[in-house]
């Protein structure tokens, strides 16, 4: 049974179906029989089998309803009101809906040729009962099932989008890990190799043993700083070059992407360019936005840096701070700076202050 992600696609379907059975309830009630009373309890069955077969996936139960309506509802019922093939055709516009495959169209034939069975053996007309099961059907296909395609592909969009944040994080991490490997692979491995020679050599030729430690321990020493100008360079991100970074990936993601800065150097640069880093990735993973707005401006007053990062993908949901946002505060304040976040509507906004 296909997902229902939407609240308003669901109410969506229970008013089309509720529609559905509104005429033969009406036929139903005007009937004079005394036995009229089944073609209700047929229709309540069939209200009931709805309900649990979208709550609890058992569509086997809706088709067994719909099957009983037959005895149940079909003979009640002024002949002109057709009153079996508006459940026909509520049938035939949800098997599209509910199933998948081939299957979903060879349901909603059938229902279309099951309703113009039951019209012969009741009023002699099949035809009008068939067409009246064709319009309803694709009235409910055309109103809940392009919906729900729309949904599928949203849904497949933002799925994604964060496949996309998930694989830059990855391939960051993995440059970082080749940057280190390649940096510290040779040294240790020379290190090590001068460290053992010199305690082989340590009773036999003190000198040359001593040279070969004084050697190991210089070797250390470079690669320490080798490592801490890789992490530095890791750090150090470029503001302008992450603007234009983050412009391709809100751009390739269809979303609209709007951006004002002023030329911040230094480490409040760094600072700037990796919170608009976890905001992208914030944006890209955990939001439905349309358009994303960003500003880089410089307080007169106090010169300090403000960017200022808004989008309209908020949505419902909780406001607590989430391990990265939290993080990016943390980093921010051991360098002065802070960060702020507000949520109104369905706007969503990060402003990140930085000393200049």
């Amino acid at each position: 049974m296909n997902d229902l992600p939407h609240a308003a696609l669901r109410g969506t379907l229970h008013v089309l179906w509720v529609g559905s059975l509104v005429v033969p309830l009406l036929a139903v009630l005007r009937d004079p029989s005394p036995m009229r009373w089944l073609g209700i309890l047929g229709l309540l069955v069939l209200a009931v089998a709805y309900a649990v077969a979208l709550r609890e996936a058992k569509l086997w139960v809706l088709v067994a309803a719909v099957a009983l309506s037959i005895p149940l509802v079909a003979p009640f019922g002024p002949d002109e009101l057709s009153t079996w093939a508006w459940i026909g055709g509520g049938a035939a516009g949800f098997a599209p809906l509910l199933l998948s495959g081939v299957w979903r169209w060879m349901a909603a034939i059938g229902a279309v040729t099951v309703s113009g069975l039951v019209g012969f053996f009741v009023t002699r007309d099949q035809q009008t009962y068939q067409w009246i099961a064709i319009a309803v059907g694709t009235t409910i296909v055309a109103m809940a099932g392009l919906p729900m395609w729309f949904a599928g592909l949203l849904a497949q969009a933002r799925a994604g989008r964060e496949a996309q944040a998930e694989l830059a994080v990855s391939e960051e991490r993995l440059r970082f890990a080749r940057d280190v490997h390649d940096l510290l692979g040779h040294r240790l491995t020379v290190i090590a190799l001068k460290s053992e020679l010199a305690g082989r050599l340590a009773a036999t030729d003190p000198e040359r043993s001593s040279s070969e430690a004084f050697e190991a321990q210089r070797l250390a020493s470079s690669a320490l700083e080798e490592v801490r100008d890789a992490v530095h360079g890791y750090r150090a991100v470029n503001l302008p070059e992450q603007l234009e970074a983050v412009r391709n990936v809100m751009q390739e993601a269809g979303i609209r992407y709007t951006v004002s800065d002023v030329p911040v150097h230094g480490e409040g640069a760094t600072q700037l360019a990796l919170a608009l880093r976890e905001a992208c990735t914030n944006v890209l993973r955990h939001s439905h936005a349309t358009w994303c707005m960003i500003d880089v401006a410089v307080a007169e007053e106090t010169g300090e840096v403000r960017m200022t990062v808004t989008n309209d993908g908020a949505g419902p949901g909780p406001s607590r701070e989430g391990n990265g946002l939290r993080g990016m505060t943390e980093r921010l304040a051991a360098v002065g700076g802070q960060v702020t976040v507000e949520r109104a509507a369905d706007e969503f906004t990060l402003q990140v202050v930085v000393p200049a």
